[in-house]
């Protein structure tokens, strides 16, 4: 009995969309986290009578053809890429972007990652790195004995050096767009990689050219809406005990059918 099978496609879709939810859920604390959405597709469909197909000599048509579906599949989790809430941190490297753009960062292997989550660091060099270890791109050292580090909305970052009275440009903090955010690659660490569905990166600086800018002693929290995500596992788990249920309902008919024969 074919509604066995679509029955089953149908739970497993929706165990996909739990395990998205309960990722959305887990990662609500998460700097720069973009919450996912499952999206579905109907499967393939048997025609068994097609509309619009000819039923006799005198040219009358079918009006409404008799198609059957195989069920349903998941075919895409895109991240929604929506402004998170900015917070207060108090702490002179944390840097939030209001508006658009993705701090750059240099992984070991030579390519660049892209990411939200401005939860600067120095390392053992006063090198500015993330929260793993990895530079950010620019190169931007931060002195020993620098104190008063401010870094302006357009990315630039200054502090006081030594004795000297004047504030001295440490570097200069670029951002990158994408013309399509959801197409980026997450590889965890709150790091994304660009891919052919991305586009090229366009690097620029903040505050200009439609580039967001920085706000620093900041951070951009997760965009999860915590009341959103249990009304969509609600709905999930309804939609998984509708298809069980459908499971049971074609063994009970089937059941019913043996115990004719």
């Amino acid at each position: 009995m074919k509604a066995l099978y679509i029955a089953s496609t149908g739970m497993s879709a929706q165990e996909r969309n739990v395990e998205v939810i309960s990722n959305n859920i887990a990662n609500m604390r998460t700097p720069g986290f973009k919450r996912q959405r499952a999206e579905f597709e109907d499967l393939l469909y048997q025609q068994i009578s097609r509309a619009g197909s000819q039923t006799s000599d005198q040219g009358t048509l079918v009006p409404a053809g008799l198609e059957i579906g195989s069920g349903v599949r998941t075919v895409a989790t895109p991240r929604v890429m929506s402004q998170g809430s900015v917070n207060p941190t108090e702490r002179e490297l944390d840097v939030a972007v209001r508006g658009e753009g993705f701090f750059m960062v240099d992984l070991p292997d030579g390519r660049t990652a892209y990411t939200r989550d401005g939860s600067f660091e120095r390392n053992q060099d006063g090198t500015l790195v993330n929260s793993s270890g990895y530079e950010i791109s620019g190169g931007i050292t931060i002195p020993g004995d620098a104190t008063g580090v401010s870094i302006s909305p357009d990315g630039t970052v200054e502090a006081f050096v030594g004795t000297g009275g004047d504030a001295v440009q440490l570097g200069q903090l670029q951002v990158a767009r994408f013309v399509n955010k959801s197409g980026l690659e997450s590889m965890g660490d709150n790091l994304f990689l660009e891919t052919g569905a991305s586009g090229p990166a366009q690097i620029g600086l903040p505050n200009a050219d439609g580039n967001g800018s920085l706000l620093q002693n900041y951070l951009e929290m997760a965009n999860v809406n915590s009341v959103t995500e249990i009304a969509d596992l609600i709905a999930a788990q309804r939609a998984y005990e509708m298809n069980a249920r459908v499971i049971s309902g074609a063994d009970q008919m089937m059941q019913a059918t043996s115990q004719l024969r």
